[in-house]
Order: C-alpha cells, then sequence, then structure tokens
C-alpha cells in the first residue's frame, strides 16, 4: 500500500481503532484528525504517535488528505460534507464508519461528491466508546462494508478496500440498500429485541425484584447490548426506519406464530421452531466478528472454596492475561460453568483456555 494522507472527523472508538490497527501493522500513513474542542485523550494519542496532527478546524490542514473518514455519529455525518467540499483535492476518497448508508449516500450525491464518496461500515465496535477504548486489534477479522456509489471509480474502490485489509479486516462490497436490509435483521433488529426484553422485565418486576435478582447470568449475557449509547440509537433506528420496521413487522409475525402454537399446545410447532434455529445457528460462523460485538467469555468449573477464584486469576496474571470482567453464574439451569471471565481478545480467550487446561480447571466450551 502507498503512502497515504488519512484525514478522520471525530476519532473516537472506531476511527482510533482504524489508524491503530494501520500503523500497528506498518502502513505508511499520516493520520490528521479534526475535534471540536481540546481533548485529553486525543492529545494522549498525538503523544502515543496514533495521531500525527490535531486540528481544530475544517481547512486547510485537509487539502493534502487522500481519504477523509468520517466518524461522527450518524445524524451529523451529513453536516460536514458541504464543508469538505471546498477543501479537499479532487481526487480524495471520502468515506464513513456509520451503520446506517441511505442518508449519508442520498446527502453526498446532493452534495456533488457521488464520484468520490464510499460509504463504509466496520462490522466491529464495544458498549464503550471513545478514542481511550479503542484497540489495535478491534478490525481484527471483522467484517468491513464498504458501499460505493453508481459513480465510483474502480480506482478509488481499490485503494479503499487496500486500507480495509491492511486493517486486519475482511471487505466486502454492498449496494447502500442491501447493506440497510442485512443490518436492520442481523442488528439493528436485535437491539431493539434486547432493549424490550430488559424493558419487559423491568416493567413487570415487583417490589421485590425478583426478576432483577434472578436474571443473573444467561439474561444479562443476551441483552448486553441493550446497555449501548441511546443516542447513537435513536440516531440509526430514526435514519434506517423503512428497514427495521419491515423486520419488526416480520418478527411480530414470528411472534405471533409462537403465541398461537403455545395457545393450541402445538407441542410439535415448537419443537421444529428450536430444531430449525438451533441448526441454523450453530451454522453461523463462530470465529468471525460480526454486526454485534463480539464478547470473549470463559466458562470455568471451580471449587467453592476461599482463594480459589484469586487462585486462578493469579495464573492468567502471571502470562500477562488480563481478565476484562469476571462473575459468578448464580442462574446455571442452561449454563454449565460456575466462572464466567471475561477477555478483551480472542488471543487472551485462547491462550486463558489453554493455560487454564494445564493447571487442570475445567473448561466448558459454549458455541
Amino acid at each position: 500500500m502507498k503512502h497515504l494522507n488519512l484525514g478522520f472527523i471525530g476519532f473516537g472508538l472506531i476511527g482510533g481503532s482504524i489508524a491503530r490497527a494501520l500503523k500497528k501493522r506498518g502502513a505508511s500513513i499520516r493520520v490528521l484528525v479534526y475535534t471540536r474542542r481540546e481533548n485529553p485523550e486525543l492529545d494522549k494519542g498525538v503523544s502515543e504517535g496514533v495521531i500525527d496532527e490535531l486540528t481544530y478546524e475544517i481547512g486547510d490542514a485537509f487539502s493534502s488528505c487522500d481519504i477523509v473518514f468520517l466518524c461522527t455519529p450518524v445524524k451529523t455525518i451529513v453536516s460536514f460534507l458541504p464543508k469538505l467540499k471546498n477543501v479537499l483535492k479532487p481526487d480524495c476518497i471520502i468515506t464513513d464508519v456509520g451503520s446506517v448508508k441511505g442518508d449519508i449516500m442520498k446527502a453526498a450525491k446532493e452534495s456533488g461528491l457521488e464520484d468520490r464518496f464510499i460509504g463504509g461500515h466496520p462490522m466491529a465496535g464495544s458498549e464503550k466508546t471513545g478514542y481511550e477504548n479503542s484497540t489495535d486489534i478491534l478490525l481484527e477479522n471483522a467484517f468491513y462494508i464498504l458501499t460505493p456509489t453508481e459513480k465510483t471509480s474502480k480506482k478509488n474502490i481499490d485503494t479503499l478496500q487496500a486500507v480495509v485489509i491492511a486493517t486486519g479486516a475482511e471487505c466486502i462490497i454492498l449496494p447502500p440498500d442491501r447493506h440497510d436490509e442485512i443490518t436492520a435483521a442481523i442488528s439493528h433488529v436485535p437491539h431493539l429485541v434486547a432493549v424490550a426484553l430488559v424493558n419487559l422485565v423491568k416493567t413487570n418486576d415487583d417490589e421485590d425484584q425478583l426478576m432483577k435478582y434472578l436474571a443473573a447470568g444467561g439474561f444479562r449475557d443476551i441483552t448486553r447490548i441493550a446497555s449501548s449509547s441511546p443516542k447513537m440509537w435513536e440516531d440509526i433506528c430514526l435514519t434506517n426506519s423503512e428497514s427495521i420496521i419491515a423486520f419488526l413487522d416480520k418478527f411480530g409475525n414470528i411472534l405471533r406464530s409462537y403465541k398461537e402454537a403455545i395457545e393450541k399446545k402445538s407441542g410439535d410447532y415448537i419443537y421444529e421452531a428450536f430444531d430449525e434455529a438451533g441448526e441454523y445457528r450453530d451454522s453461523i460462523p463462530s470465529k468471525k466478528a460480526g454486526a454485534l460485538p463480539v464478547q470473549y467469555d470463559i466458562y470455568v468449573t471451580i471449587d467453592d472454596k476461599a482463594g480459589a477464584i484469586a487462585s486462578l486469576a493469579s495464573i492468567l496474571s502471571a502470562e500477562s492475561i488480563n481478565i476484562r470482567n469476571i462473575g459468578i453464574v448464580n442462574n446455571r439451569e442452561f449454563i454449565d460453568g460456575v466462572l464466567r471471565l471475561e477477555l478483551n481478545s480472542k488471543n487472551d480467550a485462547d491462550r486463558a483456555r489453554e493455560l487454564l487446561k494445564k493447571h487442570n480447571y475445567e473448561i466448558v466450551d459454549r458455541n
């Protein structure tokens, strides 16, 4: 990959991770970052060598950029297009990292930037946000979707695709409308379902809050995405409303069919629903990062005695494996393993699993 000057409008979890990954992998790049106000975390990015220059205005500093990444919230991305149009060189590629493509692609066309705008969506993330949570491995093995316009040149697609691949991600090219349809089904609706499940328990719990108390474990795991940024998800729901509504209608029809089957005591229908879902779910690649944040968990069976957790933590610490989160699984009706360890990366999870096995811990593999 040739030397590239990269500009970033906003530099949080995704922008920071893109720059970190490229620099770690030896790409020849210069990173310019625009921010509205002074930010100690971005000053740290400069001292770390991730950021080469900070600027507080959209001006001449961007005139030498080969690619500009728009990394602000979905609804604010479009406001930067007119400003950039006046300062960028004619062959500069503009891309974004938002999870909805329809509005931004339309805005690019209306701004006269259709020939050099390529929509982008790194399918990687975390419940945490901000540059301070960015990593050089966030995009590793993740899908990174590009949505060119009808006027995008093959040269520009190839250039941006090379950058995406250099981050360690897997690049996929899709039409914008197909992208929005897919992400509505596999990301946007699931987030709404998780929120609905949490609020279902919240609004139906008694004063003793037994539902909340007993929900620990599996319920918390399957609804973790309900803790995502409310503002970000407000923007996503309002900008991809057509596709989301279509899949919410389909989801509602499925739930109604389950309700009818339960009312009619139709065991065969219920069995078939679980059987089909289990078979399809097991065919989904488990080693790829997808549209939902990846969580690297290990479930360990340990003795209930003083110092058991401390001993396990010491084994991992001695090998510089950091435990991101740790918890006792109280509700184990459908989950084996008494202790849940959340690690920072697949590599850490794999190392921890092998290390604990060598120390005769029983690891429970869950797919």
